[in-house]
């Protein structure tokens, strides 16, 4: 996970180091932590690479948390990329009424191109765009709750000592 250390060591970033370091966007608070679940879901599901790098620097203009934001990218991976294609390949066939069974390419010498004017390419790309909008906005919901139960546990425990300490 990138830390604020990394990016003040890079050369390159030196010119807009002043927006990446801002403090705010390296805290954890209430608003920027749920933010950057969400942009991580859906850099995450979205961006087949570079995930941390995107997420990192979308988080600046969104006031999300930086290493939230690149951490929750992980959420895809070698082990879930595929179902999640699947599933969205499924999701897109269903949305466009189009018939699963026959956008399935024959060869593997047809390639992409004539995956890419077949119904599949909409489909899966549209199944994209629903999974990372619905993952997006339960993991903002789950942060967001997640968040709002830790913080009232921390305010019950400690009016409970200040209670008994009385």
């Amino acid at each position: 996970m990138p830390t604020r250390e990394t990016f003040e060591r890079i050369r390159f970033l030196r010119p807009i180091a002043h927006r990446i370091l801002l403090p705010e966007l390296w805290r954890f608070h209430r608003r920027s932590v749920p933010r950057g679940v969400a942009l991580g879901v859906i850099v995450g599901v979205m961006i087949p690479v570079a995930q941390t790098v995107v997420a990192a620097l979308l988080a600046l203009p969104s006031r999300a948390n930086v290493p939230v934001a690149a951490l929750t990218t992980f959420i895809t991976n070698p082990l879930t990329t595929p179902p999640i294609w699947v599933a969205a390949y499924w999701i897109g066939s269903w949305m466009l009424k189009v018939d699963p069974v026959s956008d399935r390419v024959e060869s593997e010498a047809m390639g992409w191109l004539q995956w890419l004017l077949s119904n599949a390419a909409p489909a899966t790309a549209l199944g994209l765009v629903v999974i990372s909008a619905v993952g997006a906005a339960i993991g903002y919901l789950i942060a967001s709750f997640g968040w709002r139960w830790w913080i009232g546990r921390k305010w019950k425990r400690r009016a409970f000592r200040q209670h008994t300490a009385v």
